[in-house]
């Protein structure tokens, strides 16, 4: 078979390769893996998974990005990662039968492929190799947390280390070095930054244009963020302190 829907094909065993616990599958088997996820299109803001539905699946982002948030009692989001192409979740959800206590949302256009939880015990956990390589992951998962809790953990007084960790993170997680520095491939507004780091809108837009006016950050097209070499100098001062 040639073409557009080989090639896609092609494109889609690639994507199901890259999750560390299917590496080690051979060929046929990422094609019969590959057969398990239902893949659907969603557009940006719908809903992917409600929190009561993520005990049932994992999924695998095909293209775009989603953003896992919990709901406060005010009905606003508190966002608690992004996730990009490549990017797959809810494997935690599927071995100990617990939801997340998280809502998955379009953060833009996306193709999306969820695995149910009958197909990852079935034709998964028998697989010695890839047990191992979950509990691997899940050890990843925990030093990422790690990582939030850091962003989080900062005295709120002091938003402008909030923001600082958080824009560090985001390069870490989403960047595209150049050389200008480092651009954070991930479009979101002064309030979905502000809800992940924990800050007001007002606070966070107050701290960026601080950041920018000093020249550690440049605004891109209205949107994109250019982490500039003042913006690293000012995390190494950071920890140095």
């Amino acid at each position: 078979m040639t073409g557009p829907a080989s090639q896609r094909q092609k494109q889609e065993s690639c994507v199901i390769s890259s999750i560390p616990f299917f590496s080690s599958l051979s060929p046929e088997q990422v094609e019969q893996v590959e057969k398990l996820f239902r893949k659907k299109n969603y557009e940006k803001e719908q809903i992917v998974l409600y929190e009561e539905d993520t005990s049932n699946y994992m999924y695998l982002i095909y293209s775009g990005k989603v953003r896992v948030v919990k709901m406060n009692d005010e009905g606003k989001e508190q966002i608690i990662t992004i996730h990009k192409k490549n990017d797959f979740f809810g494997e935690m959800s599927l071995l100990d039968n617990k939801t997340s206590p998280a809502t998955i949302i379009a953060h833009e256009d996306s193709v999306i492929g969820l695995l149910h939880k009958t197909d990852f015990e079935e034709y998964l956990l028998h697989n010695e190799v890839i047990r191992k390589k979950i509990i691997e992951l899940l050890c990843s998962r925990l030093r990422e947390s790690w990582e939030m809790i850091k962003i989080l953990s900062f005295n709120a007084e002091n938003a402008q280390d909030r923001v600082l960790s958080l824009l560090d993170r985001l390069g870490e997680l989403y960047g595209v070095r150049d050389d200008r520095g480092v651009i954070i491939d991930v479009k979101m507004t002064h309030q979905q930054m502000a809800s992940y780091a924990s800050v007001t809108r007002e606070t966070m837009s107050r701290v960026l244009r601080s950041l920018e006016k000093s020249q550690a950050i440049s605004i891109l097209d209205g949107k994109a963020i250019l982490l500039n070499k003042g913006f690293f100098d000012a995390r190494q001062n950071h920890k140095r302190h």
